[in-house]
């Protein structure tokens, strides 16, 4: 029971950091819990099941963690939300009259 507390708790954190780190803006509640749910998990493991478990669930969490973040970097995921437009054109600050108006 405590190591399928553990297993939740992990993939709660990580889920809730991928939220807080795309899709809503700054550090609010998601993040906050997101590390609450990875910290609970290492204190769960490390009281409940051992200090042995309690190293592996921090390795696994930070483990875990970084790859999450690299596998949504690498996916097409970020293209479909991020402003993809090119502005084509220019503008002309001055002709050459105003110019030498402006030296004289």
């Amino acid at each position: 029971m405590n190591t399928i507390l553990v297993v939740l708790l992990v993939l709660a954190g990580v889920a809730l950091l991928l939220v807080e780190m795309f899709l809503l803006p700054g550090f609010g509640i998601a993040g906050i819990s997101g590390f609450a749910c990875l910290t609970g998990s290492v204190v769960v493991a490390w009281l409940c099941i051992g200090k042995t478990a309690g190293y592996i669930t921090l390795g696994a969490c930070v483990l875990l963690s970084a790859l999450a973040i690299w596998g949504f970097l690498r996916s097409r995921a970020l293209d479909k939300m991020a402003l993809d437009t090119k502005i084509e054109g220019h503008v002309e600050l001055a002709n050459n009259k105003l110019k030498k108006e402006i030296k004289n």
